[in-house]
């Protein structure tokens, strides 16, 4: 008997362990949320509002907590009260605020809650620092938090920016807070700095397991400074305001992580994330990323550009057609863009038809004039476009000095217009090196509007900078991960692939067709004077054109009936 007690007992202490161990995660039925200090939490917050949160045993040297609550696109909010004020609660995906501590205060109370209809699965920590850290928001004059760690987020089609409230010094327990703008000399929060980071996560994974996993890296310091990019670093004279890039289906979370470089010690902001997309159903939602009206041109864009990476030096008229396509789609869109409110669908379709009359243009002015210099210059501007985009495309394109228009179109058209003036004395190996590097782009872009690639955004956020007039402050960083590898090493096995197989099949033969309008006019002269030559009897165009008409017209005639009308005579 007393070994079957002795079970017993076993039992019930391992079911008390693994529910100490669960705790971390759960839901919020109980009415009551216990937090430690530095460990995530994971639960489910249902209406009615609130639900209490508390935090136990505090340190003695601890002088504020930042607690933090995320979650994936629906809203939450965490009060100081179970009344919600504007100045006293925060609600968003990302919400967070500062507890300054009493002397004595060993315990800390707080509220949670959500509006939503559906029950919410959050992600929650705290983190404490001492009197020595500054204190994120903690001169915040635009938010209505007295004291706000958060990162305010807004996105457009174009770009992303964030804003956060300015620092401050930090203070002990029981202390008047340093005052915010009493001077500026080193001892007052104008030392602090700020660095913002960004970091990217998986493409093609809108999963929320994943996104709130992945902030695990970006809440403390020093998973933030071991895992993300930090994108500048701003003082307390700059304007505490970031732009960047939209990644359109791509999820970024940003942090700021103040500095006091005279203590050298550091905090980190409540950190946002953004897909640049919504979640609710409708147009421009996550779930319907690529439009059909995209995917239809750029995959017919592609099959001819994959035909002009083999074929273009060859088959010289529709090399003309492709590169008068591009210039004029290309200027069209950003005109009608500009000046219409049309919709995307529309812009696209016009785009192909004023692109298609731009072909045909060059082919015509290829095909009457037979000027070599301009058909090669189009060509070379083309090859010198993509070339220009590629420079800004790598961290070039964010140094300060380029965020500035002017200073970014000039530098921009010269690498374009360097490029044919380079190759202007080999004008073959000019054509056959077009053909092979933007042929082959254009199946980078048909896959772009099928699977998330970075490699898109090379031409993409030239064409955002021509569209928008903000958006030469924003940084342009992307991810480059498996999917861009792949993709990059198509894109360069392609453009090998068509660039030397037509410099050998090329060899020996003229560098280019002759003009066909001579030839056409030589042809008509020999026609009309060989009385031999069989096409010098076959009628005029006119007289054929009629004789057609006559024979379509006799198919609506009624059959005249055959041999005599009136009856014979006896």
């Amino acid at each position: 008997m007393g070994l079957l007690q002795l079970l017993v007992v076993a039992v019930l202490a391992s079911e008390r362990r693994v529910a100490g161990a669960a705790e971390v995660f759960g839901n919020s039925s109980e009415g009551l949320i216990e937090f430690s200090v530095g460990k995530f939490r994971y639960f489910e917050l249902n209406r009615p509002f609130p639900e209490e949160a508390v935090l136990h045993d505090i340190s003695s040297n601890v002088t504020f907590l930042i607690f933090q609550i995320h979650s994936q696109y629906q809203n939450t909010t965490v009060s100081f009260s179970p009344t919600l004020l504007s100045n006293a609660s925060e609600t968003g995906t990302a919400s967070g605020l500062v507890f300054i501590l009493r002397p004595e205060q060993s315990t800390y109370t707080w509220y949670l809650g959500t509006s939503g209809i559906e029950p919410v699965q959050n992600m929650a920590i705290l983190l404490s620092y001492s009197e020595r850290d500054p204190i994120p928001g903690g001169c915040n004059l635009e938010f209505d938090l007295d004291i706000d760690p958060n990162i305010y987020l807004e996105y457009n089609f174009f770009e992303t920016t964030i804003k956060f409230a300015p620092a401050n010094l930090g203070y002990a327990r029981g202390v008047d807070p340093p005052p915010c703008d009493a001077g500026m000399d080193q001892d007052s929060r104008w030392r602090l700095q700020y660095d913002v980071y960004q970091y990217f996560l998986p493409e093609n994974d809108l999963t929320e397991e994943l996104l709130l996993k992945q902030l695990q890296r970006m809440i403390g310091v020093p998973q933030v400074k071991a895992n993300a990019l930090k994108v500048v670093t701003l003082t307390a004279n700059d304007k505490t305001s970031i732009s960047f890039s939209s990644l359109l289906g791509q999820g970024v979370i940003y942090n700021v992580i103040v500095w006091d470089p005279f203590l050298n010690t550091s905090a980190a902001y409540v950190p946002a994330h953004t897909y640049a997309c919504s979640f609710e159903a409708g147009e421009g939602s996550c779930a319907s990323l690529g439009r059909v009206s995209s995917k239809v041109f750029f995959t017919l864009f592609a099959l001819l550009g994959f035909f002009i990476c083999f074929f273009g030096h060859r088959f010289w008229k529709t090399e003309l057609f492709f590169i008068g396509f591009i210039i004029m789609g290309f200027f069209f869109y950003i005109l009608i863009t500009r000046l219409t409110p049309i919709k995307y669908d529309v812009h696209l379709i016009l785009t192909a038809v004023a692109g298609s009359v731009g072909g045909m243009f060059l082919v015509a002015v290829w095909w009457r004039f037979g000027i070599l210099s301009i058909c090669m210059l189009c060509v070379g501007l083309v090859l010198g476009f993509l070339i220009s985009s590629v420079t800004f495309f790598t961290p070039l394109g964010n140094l300060k000095i380029f965020h500035d228009d002017g200073v970014f179109w000039v530098t921009f058209s010269c690498i374009a217009i360097l490029i044919p003036v380079v190759f202007m004395g080999c004008l073959r190996i000019l054509n056959i090196l077009t053909c092979g590097v933007i042929g082959s782009y254009s199946v980078v872009l048909a896959v772009g509007s099928y699977l998330s690639t970075s490699l898109s955004y090379i031409t993409l956020n030239v064409l955002k900078r021509a569209l928008n007039k903000d958006f030469h402050r924003a940084f342009t960083n992307v991810p480059f991960q498996t999917n861009d590898f792949i993709i990059l090493a198509v894109w360069g096995m392609l453009a090998v692939s068509g660039i030397t197989l037509q410099i050998r099949r090329e060899r020996g033969r003229p560098f280019f067709p002759p003009h066909p309008y001579k030839l056409w006019k030589q042809e008509r002269e020999r026609r009309v004077t060989n009385i031999l030559d069989p096409s010098y009897h076959i009628p005029p165009l006119r007289e054929r054109l009629y004789g057609r008409l006559t024979q379509f017209k006799e198919l609506f005639q009624k059959e005249q009936p055959a041999g005599e009308r009136t009856p014979l005579l006896l």
